[in-house]
């Protein structure tokens, strides 16, 4: 990849500006869906990336959705607004009042968690929507071990370092906007401030210090979650298992988060390039993958379904001049891979790749 450096790919993204109106659309629709669909999807939201879409950018519900997961990927996407609204303001430092009120959207409200204990027995909590956590949390490790986070007599107290530490790194300047981001995702996770919700804080609070800096936004895919946890893992391993030390480690001991971190970064501004500047037909894009298809047969038939999404076949092959057989095979593949869906009710085609 030519861009797979951080430099280079944010060099790059800086040649294209001012970006045109229609490209911005573009970049922010493309952004919405994959954010949302992937920062919840890895929380264990069971939406597909097609039933993301139709929500986010249509306000409908197809197919069969549980009603929670719906629920939670509208509020997610309100959380992105607010987010994205408040770092336009740069004047203003961060506070906690907007981190409790970014919560406090996310989960909507208060609610419980039932658990059942051994013996029969049933045991419950509430889940604080905008507050911190009132009881210990913590994390089996996918080794197995677990993994305990700052308690919550600690948590307040250390929620104001980090903010305090932010507001001042942020204006002496000595971190980049990636080592920023990195080093605030890192300390904030060690603290795990809230009973629910965390990760979707701190992939949302990454993402406001960066745009707060003018880069580009990023997604942490979830069909990479395993590298994203192993990072974080490696990272906590270098920094040891004492909550008050993540929460206040230093750049230099989360080499490997950091450099995961800014991999993830250069890939995401350089596909952001990509999609902006790459003018190829036979290009698509899904969920942060660049698709390029071996037969131009597949865009004649996705532009065909774009413009007229309720064709037969047999219009379908009176347009697209392929006949009904290479058709159906294509079809076949496109469904698969979930590209395409066709609407149960009145036979329309869906076509969730972008160009």
């Amino acid at each position: 990849m030519k861009y797979l450096n951080i430099n280079k790919a944010v060099a790059a993204w800086k040649a294209l500006q001012p970006l045109s109106e229609k490209d911005r659309e573009r970049l922010s629709q493309r952004f919405t869906v994959d954010f949302n669909y992937n920062s919840n999807h890895i929380e264990g939201n069971t939406l597909t990336y097609g039933q993301t879409e139709i929500l986010l950018l249509f306000g409908k519900v197809i197919g069969e959705a549980d009603v929670r997961d719906v629920q939670e990927m509208a509020a997610s996407n309100v959380g992105l607004k607010m987010m994205k609204e408040e770092a336009k303001v740069k004047e203003t430092p961060l506070t906690q009042s907007f981190i409790r009120t970014l919560h406090k959207t996310l989960l909507r409200e208060d609610y419980k968690v039932y658990r059942d204990l051994p013996g029969g027995i049933q045991t419950s909590y509430v889940i604080h929507a905008g507050q911190y956590k009132t009881r210990p949390n913590s994390v089996i490790t996918r080794y197995g071990d677990r993994f305990e986070y700052a308690s919550p007599e600690e948590t307040p107290s250390l929620m104001a370092d980090l903010v305090d530490w932010y507001n001042q790194a942020e204006q002496e300047g000595k971190l980049s906007p990636v080592e920023l981001a990195a080093l605030f995702h890192y300390r904030y996770i060690r603290i795990h401030p809230f009973e629910d919700g965390n990760g979707r804080i701190a992939r949302l609070m990454v993402n406001f210090i960066l745009t707060r800096h003018d880069y580009p936004m990023v997604v942490v895919r979830s069909r990479k979650k395993s590298e994203y946890l192993e990072a974080l893992h490696q990272t906590d391993l270098e920094v040891g298992p004492v909550p008050i030390d993540g929460a206040h480690a230093e750049i230099n001991e989360i080499r490997p988060f950091l450099k995961y971190f800014n991999q993830l970064v250069a890939t995401e501004v350089y596909n952001d390039v990509l999609f902006v500047s790459e003018k190829n037909d036979n290009v698509w894009w899904y969920d942060g993958e660049r698709i390029t298809f071996r037969t131009p047969n597949y865009t004649k038939i996705l532009n065909a379904m774009r413009t007229q999404p309720s064709l037969t076949l047999a219009e379908m092959k009176e347009i697209t001049g392929i006949s009904t057989a290479a058709i159906q095979k294509l079809l076949g593949q496109l469904v698969q891979k979930n590209y395409v869906e066709r609407n149960e009710k009145n036979g329309s085609w869906r076509v969730y790749l972008t160009q």
